[in-house]
């Protein structure tokens, strides 16, 4: 259930809460269990995206008829709101502007940032809000010295890594129901309370694109510029159409079938060289060129608004992924990690993220390939 004592509102005094709500089944349970706890409730639901709105891979419409059934159900207020300008100017341009630099950036983490609890907490409190509620599975824990992301306590679904930008003003108003609950319990509550989408899927695709073939969509906003591909031994086996459609580590959609000596190893993206717009490519999951114990980041940002001390800590290079033990340092555009075990594809675009325990301090922008 909701431990309340994670709530930076006064428990003693009525209180609204305004909950983002997506039409699944994680929001839904979120303001069931807000209303049950005593709290006024409305329910915000969000229109990001307006490209190609009626195509099959935009859910909008029923995601906001499933949001209006849960409403009714739970008996609250819901309204609808469109960010779809907040959300083209400060996450898709610079979606667009990682891809064409050649890295590989993760939209979600900039859209909690800059939309889910930014543009929204701004509506939320015009509205009269005491503070907002999301679906996460994370946990805000309140202390004199301010407030701590931790882990979700469900493993599997922990979504803390997303939420790593997030600062102080925006934690301090944040309540993560769902932090303390597995996924598990959350689908046999929604079936007991008889929510309408109890078992609808949980949805993978970017933050409020939807599930779209992923180079198709990317080609209709990006030029294609094709080059080279090569071994790391410089042999050219084939042509990419774009370096901004290939991410490291990949695997599929190369274009490259065969052997080039035998072994049967599957190919991987292994490097991206700008200058010459060249693709290498490398065979077999174990290549050198494909495993690094150190990299450096940039754009730093810290929940608790400070770097933490240098040292030894947990860091997550992708999402998903075991904290790794590494040793955190300083570093002249932001900081460095060196890694204790190698870490297999740090791709320049995605998000480290450094862990104390549970404790999520914070993270930046992996900018430079593996050495």
């Amino acid at each position: 259930m909701l431990d309340l004592q994670s709530s930076a509102i006064p428990l003693s005094q009525p209180s609204k809460v305004v909950v983002g709500m997506s039409g699944g089944v994680d929001s839904s349970v979120t303001a069931w269990l807000l209303k049950q706890q005593g709290f006024e409730v409305i329910g915000l639901f969000m229109k990001n995206w307006e490209d190609d709105d009626n195509s099959e891979y935009c859910s909008s419409r029923q995601d906001w008829l499933d949001v209006v059934s849960v409403a009714d159900l739970i008996g609250i207020d819901v309204e609808a709101v469109n960010f779809a300008a907040e959300y083209r100017e400060r996450v898709f341009a610079e979606f667009l502007r990682e891809y064409s630099a050649g890295r590989t950036p993760n939209p979600d983490v900039l859209c909690n940032a800059e939309i889910k609890f930014k543009a929204f907490l701004d509506h939320a409190m015009a509205l009269g809000a005491d503070a907002i509620a999301t679906g996460h599975y994370a946990r805000a824990r309140h202390a004199v010295e301010g407030v701590q992301l931790l882990k979700g306590l469900d493993a599997s679904k922990d979504q803390s890594y997303f939420l790593h930008r997030l600062s102080q003003q925006q934690l301090a108003k944040v309540m993560f129901p769902l932090g303390e609950m597995a996924k598990t319990e959350v689908r046999k509550l929604a079936d007991q309370i008889g929510l309408p989408n109890a078992r609808k899927k949980d949805s993978t695709g970017i933050c409020f694109i939807g599930e779209r073939p992923f180079r198709e969509f990317l080609n209709r906003y990006l030029p294609t510029t094709p080059g080279p591909i090569k071994t790391p031994d410089g042999k050219t086996v084939g042509e990419h159409m774009g370096l901004a459609f290939f991410t490291l580590g990949q695997r599929k959609g190369i274009g490259v079938g065969g052997s080039q000596d035998g072994n049967g190893d599957a190919w991987y993206v292994a490097r991206k060289d700008m200058a010459s717009n060249t693709l290498y490519i490398a065979q077999g999951h174990a290549h050198p060129w494909l495993s690094s114990q150190h990299l450096n980041a940039i754009d730093a940002s810290w929940i608790s608004g400070a770097m933490p001390l240098a040292g030894a800590y947990g860091a997550k290079t992708r999402y998903r992924q075991a904290d790794a033990n590494c040793t955190l340092e300083m570093a002249s555009a932001g900081f460095a990690l060196q890694f204790a075990d190698s870490q297999w594809a740090i791709t320049p675009g995605q998000s480290a993220v450094v862990y104390d325990g549970d404790i999520c301090l914070g993270g930046g922008i992996i900018s430079a390939s593996p050495e």
